[in-house]
């Protein structure tokens, strides 16, 4: 089993074991939580903090961009486990396809 495999699996049981699976939510609910993790990380950074600065609260909270992009990995890989992904494998496949891209492709600016 790779660390991620590991952490899917981790993040799924603890979420389980805190209830969360017993909320009655939709596929786009659980995708604009991710979401919602990402929108903290970048009010982290837009209240003057470094990407690299993380602090605790006083019950040990980490608290920071970094903490709030883990939660973001928290929240998908809980989702892989959640509907049957395995999460390091299709990373795998995405990194393999995008090897094989052209530089820059889609000519996107943004």
């Amino acid at each position: 089993m790779s660390d991620l495999e590991f952490h899917q699996k981790e993040s799924f049981r603890i979420t389980e074991e805190h209830g969360f699976h017993s909320l009655s939510r939709t596929v786009g609910d659980k995708l604009v939580l991710m979401h919602s993790e990402v929108s903290e990380a970048l009010e982290a950074f837009r209240a003057g903090n470094s990407v690299s600065k993380v602090w605790y609260e006083s019950d040990g909270k980490p608290e920071g961009v970094g903490p709030e992009l883990a939660d973001v990995v928290i929240r998908i890989l809980d989702f892989c486990e959640e509907y049957g992904l395995n999460l390091d494998q299709l990373i795998a496949e995405k990194n393999a396809y995008n090897e094989k891209r052209p530089f820059r492709h889609g000519g996107k600016t943004l």
